[in-house]
């Protein structure tokens, strides 16, 4: 003879309300002072220059963000190099809010040599 089977039976009463993620980032926030914080980013820096694969990708992911897009095949960075473009400069540039009005405008000119300049001096 089959028995027959119930559906599982829950618990009687009012539910209590759940911490939200708010009440979680909060209680974060409060234990992690901005110097602890420092002393980590500090700690990742030196096991990346150390040679640790996990620091580096830790740190590129906040300080350049996660690509969304494959890298440039080296003929493609070649040429423009060769024409004298640079694609971060582009980057930069394009994201800077101003309404222009034409690549070639005098203010984006200005504002991408300032950003070139800028960029030659960072140590490589």
């Amino acid at each position: 003879m089959a028995t027959k089977q119930t559906a599982p039976r829950f618990i009687n009463g009012t539910a209590k309300s759940r911490a939200t993620s708010t009440d979680y980032m909060a209680a974060l926030l409060e234990s992690v002072s901005l110097d602890d914080w420092r002393d980590v980013v500090t700690g990742a820096v030196k096991a990346a220059k150390e040679g640790d694969s996990q620091a580096r990708a830790w740190l590129a992911q906040y300080v350049m963000g996660k690509p969304d897009h494959h890298a440039p095949t080296p003929i493609n960075v070649v040429v423009q190099q060769l024409q004298g473009e640079n694609d971060v400069v582009k980057r930069l540039t394009s994201s800077v809010n101003f309404e222009l009005k034409h690549p070639d405008d005098p203010q984006e000119v200005a504002i991408r040599r300032v950003i070139q300049a800028e960029l030659a001096q960072l140590p490589d």
